[in-house]
């Protein structure tokens, strides 16, 4: 056996472990174990037609010459994506440390004050900056983020707006092309119209919100003030997607009237990265903070009154509205917004300005020049952006092939008619170079190029930014590199993150992040790529985006991938919407319903809905699989209009249902389209694959099973597989042309979604290949199984399957103890933070239960540990139960017990050892909570949701 193969360092198993947990499960052998637990009839019966498996060092001279094929430019084409500086002290803590990017999603709040309190920054950031009192902690990127603003515009109409049908919202031609895209595409699945054009054209017409770019693409800066007061007078809300950096120098988009603000925060510290992945920011007045689409993280305080930070509001979220959610948001982009509030927290407001100032007196210098030159400037006030009309007999494609030929790529518009843009990169020799080509193109001589235009800002009479933001100590105390490395190691320190512990997440696969995969992460022949470079300058990229799909038909048997969509929810609506074009081009576009089993994702729903289907649920049957009888019945009921299925497999109750051929079957025998939840396919790779079940369309979580981190709630990337009749269908882009002749309009801002972290999932399955991708899928199996012989003998399995086995997750029943001793379901997530384990998945899929994933990557060590702990748990229930302890106050309903009390007069009735230390383990290596546990309730009925005043700290 060779030891430098991944394989040995991606399975946490060993050879040895491997014949132990088998006798455990009782079985003689892997093969065995599959042949119990996967039907026979959806085995794969060739291989996986994929290359051998690499070894790191070969892989990272693989890499290294694919990144060499991508030819950096300096690039002023601007229209939302800029170069930007990436302080090192953030990109060595945080984009490339564990404690970081393997969190997952705040639910537990106790074990996550850390990446709370950044998030919360955030936040406080995008609320300052905007001037609006409530902000989210991030969306996808800038254009579902203004196409989330027009859906929560669209649902919070008024009674007598709704019952008027008033659909019809106004687009600012001002606004970039691609955002302009994504809300065709949004709005067309609800019906709703877009009227696209100049606000001044339609002085009556009704709309129930406008939406208008601040600056406009041309570079444009307009007071919006008095158009707002006027769409006030007539009752319609506004929306301004706002340029973040900018709002340091400019008038706010709260001070201009209007009633949302969103975009980007891109420019605060993450590299463009041939797209993606971009926190989009979301912000809104407070009337709206119950319809705000994502995550907000507010205060609370502990049971001891210390306070403490959680997800607020989380009724709001779409996995409990289901099919009545307003919006399928589920991952953030958690990872980039903590990114880019320590970008902002390490410059300070005066940095901030400071930047800005640079970036605005730069493009004035060049501006000057160039109307000396006799280029027409025709955007009059601006921040970083001109459009620039040629001289005459001049025309901008001649212009573009001298720049490209001197390594600079711009944006053209048309044949006369170019936009450039600065950014914090660009320094005075850059100008010099960019402007000296403008002059020789007009065969004259360069003037001298003046540079010192401080405090002329070439802003609109009254403009100019006069309110203070960022004024908390938070953002004044951490400008040195040492006190920046101490405040994020210090929040590092309060979370409970993979590289810590197992985090045993049913459903979400919280596997290993391999370190050699994300290297490319931190190369500028990855990061420093505009998403509309001409194909050429990104031939690393596109041969990498070409070879992933390759792999990835592969795998999953389909025809085609897309890589746009953002997150797995982003894929859900994609795949959805492919199935309904398909439909409308076979003369079927009535075809309108959705078949849901009960037991899924919360996202399925919510995503149908959104992709404007009429959603039918499905029964469960008692051992947990798709009611085939109730399928039968809802499928011949809406044979007419029935459009698609949305199924998860192995099924969300954590099993192999042996009749998922005959659902796919039934569905197509009535017209209908197989959409397949791509959340478990942890459990398929190599063994079998969506084709082979028939599904037609599968999205992949690639931040599940292949590779990507988590990140505290994202980056997700949800590509979409299809099958051959619908790949025509697939996401197109305004600004590159994807090639698909009859596809839907783009989904996200990037043609290729977020493509910087491709190279992580193409990574893995290089260095996995073809044997080790299977055997991963075996090594899930054989430890969820493992785990579950070993926790049946304390606890109840809600669900098996063949022979009693389960797939690579399965459900604790926890009920009887909440009658037995008055212990619920989330009292054991939080007595597990005491023993250092992020909790299972809690309540999902199904009431009063948890829901265990170990993945392939942790060690019998590992497993072990989380038996005893889960042991220990449930004798001490028992205990409650027999009355040793009081049923309210006792080491489980106390849960999690930190570091402070211990402090303090000891007034528990149970010793400190059993509060703090139950596994009775080497103390040195506890994790503590830095917080006990956290009353919701308040913390929903007080929404505080940026930094509290210093008093309040104090207290």
């Amino acid at each position: 056996m060779k030891y430098n193969k991944f394989i040995h360092r991606h399975l946490g198993i060993s050879e040895r472990d491997t014949k132990e947990m088998l006798q455990s499960i009782g079985v003689d052998s892997i093969e065995q174990l599959m042949q119990e637990v996967v039907p026979d009839q959806i085995l794969l019966e060739k291989e996986l037609a994929l290359p051998q498996a690499m070894d790191e060092h070969e892989y990272l001279h693989h890499i290294k010459t694919l990144a060499s094929k991508n030819k950096i430019f300096k690039t002023y084409i601007g229209q939302g994506f800029y170069n930007t500086v990436l302080p090192g002290v953030i990109q060595r803590n945080v984009l490339e440390n564990p404690g970081w990017y393997t969190s997952y999603t705040p639910y537990q709040a106790e074990i996550s004050q850390g990446r709370l309190e950044a998030l919360m920054n955030f936040q406080t950031v995008i609320s300052e900056l905007t001037g609006m009192p409530i902000a989210n902690s991030s969306l996808l990127d800038e254009a579902t983020a203004a196409a989330e603003a027009m859906l929560m515009l669209y649902h919070s109409r008024s009674r007598a707006a709704k019952k008027a049908n008033l659909n019809t919202f106004f687009v600012s031609a001002g606004i970039f092309k691609h955002t302009i895209d994504v809300l065709l595409t949004r709005a067309g699945a609800l019906g709703i119209e877009l009227v696209i054009g100049n606000i001044e054209d339609y002085p009556e017409k009704a709309f129930f919100g406008a939406i208008f770019q601040y600056p406009g693409s041309d570079g444009e800066i307009r007071d919006y003030s008095d158009v707002i007061a006027g769409l006030h007078e007539r009752e319609i809300p506004v929306v301004l997607i706002a340029d973040l950096l900018s709002l340091t120098l400019l008038k706010t988009p709260a001070e201009m009237g209007a009633d949302v603000a969103v975009g980007s925060s891109q420019r605060f510290g993450t590299p463009m990265g041939y797209g993606g992945p971009h926190a989009g920011y979301f912000a809104a007045k407070e009337n709206y903070k119950r319809n705000i689409p994502g995550r907000i993280i507010g205060y609370s305080h502990d049971k001891y009154g210390k306070n403490a930070l959680r997800m607020a509001l989380q009724t709001r979220e779409q996995h409990i509205k289901r099919e009545k959610a307003t919006s399928n948001i589920c991952t953030a982009q958690a990872l980039l917004a903590t990114m880019a509030g320590f970008y902002a927290l390490y410059h300070g407001p005066a940095g901030l300005q400071q930047i800005a100032s640079d970036i605005h007196s730069k493009t004035r210098a060049f501006a000057a020049t160039l109307d000396e030159l006799g280029y027409r400037i025709t955007t009059e006030y601006f921040f970083d952006t001109l459009q620039i009309s040629l001289p005459e007999g001049l025309q901008s494609a001649s212009l573009n092939k001298l720049l490209l030929e001197n390594g600079i790529n711009i944006y053209v518009l048309d044949g006369t008619t170019i936009r450039v843009s600065f950014d914090e990169t660009t320094s005075r020799k850059d100008i010099v170079k960019l402007a000296g080509i403008f002059a020789d193109f007009t065969s004259k001589e360069l003037p001298h190029i003046k540079f010192n235009t401080a405090g002329k800002e070439h802003f609109p009479e009254g403009m100019k930014r006069q309110s203070p933001f960022m004024q908390h100590p938070v953002f004044h105390r951490y400008h040195s590199e040492t006190e920046m490395m101490r405040y994020m190691k210090k929040l590092e320190e309060k979370d409970l993150a993979l590289n810590r512990s197992m985090t045993p997440l049913g459903s979400c696969t919280m596997k290993l992040n391999p370190a050699v995969s994300l290297f490319p992460l931190s190369w500028p022949e990855f990061g420093e790529i505009h998403p509309f470079v001409p194909v050429e300058q990104a031939q690393g990229y596109q041969a990498l985006i070409r070879k992933l799909e390759e792999y990835l038909k592969a795998i999953t048997g389909f025809a085609a991938i897309s890589f746009q969509p953002n997150s797995g929810a982003a894929g859900e609506y994609t795949g959805l919407l492919v199935i309904k074009k398909y439909l409308q081009e076979k003369g079927e576009g009535h075809r309108d319903v959705c078949l849901i089993p009960s037991s899924a994702h919360g996202t399925n729903p919510a995503s149908s809905a959104m992709a404007g289907f009429r959603i039918v649920i499905v029964k469960a049957a008692p051992n947990g699989d798709i009611d085939l009888e109730d399928l039968r019945l809802k499928a011949e009921e809406h044979k007419d209009r029935l459009a698609a299925i949305m199924i998860t497999y192995p099924s969300t109750h954590g099993i192999y249902e042996n009749g998922v051929k005959e659902i796919t079957a039934i569905i197509h025998r009535y017209g209908g389209q197989v959409y397949m939840d791509g959340a478990n396919m942890n459990a398929q790779v190599g063994i079998t694959n969506p084709a082979t079940i028939g599904a037609d369309v599968c999205h992949l979580n690639l931040h599940k099973t292949f590779g990507i981190p988590h990140g505290g709630g994202g980056p997700g990337v949800g590509p979409i597989g299809v099958a051959g009749h619908l790949k025509d269908y697939l996401p197109n882009h305004s600004q590159i042309d994807l090639g698909h002749a009859k596809g839907i309009r783009a989904v996200a801002s990037a043609p290729y979604g977020s493509a910087m972290i491709l190279p992580i999932s193409y990574a893995y399955i290089l260095l996995l290949g073809k044997d080790g991708l299977k055997k991963a899928s075996q090594y899930a199996i054989l430890n969820a199984n493992y785990l579950k012989s070993e926790i049946a003998k304390d606890y109840d399995i809600l669900f098996t399957g063949n022979a009693g086995r389960v797939a690579h997750e399965f459900i604790i029943d926890c009920e009887r103890f909440a009658r037995e001793a008055g212990v619920q379901v989330i009292d054991i997530a939080k007595r597990l933070m005491d023993y250092g384990f992020h909790a299972p998945t809690v309540a999902f899929p199904v009431h009063g239960t948890l829901m265990v994933e170990p993945t392939e990557s942790e060690s019998l060590y590992e497993l072990k540990r989380f038996i005893a702990a889960m042991r220990n748990i449930r004798k001490e229930i028992e205990e409650i139960a027999q009355g040793k302890y009081d049923k309210q106050n006792n080491p489980v309903k106390n849960a999690p017990h930190p570091l402070h009390i211990l402090l303090e007069d000891w007034e528990l009735p149970y010793s400190k050892e059993i509060a703090v230390n139950p596994a009775n383990t080497d103390i040195s290596e506890k994790y503590w909570t830095p917080v006990a546990r956290i009353d919701d309730a308040y913390g929903d009925r007080n929404l505080m949701c940026s930094c509290l005043p210093v008093e309040e700290y104090e207290n």
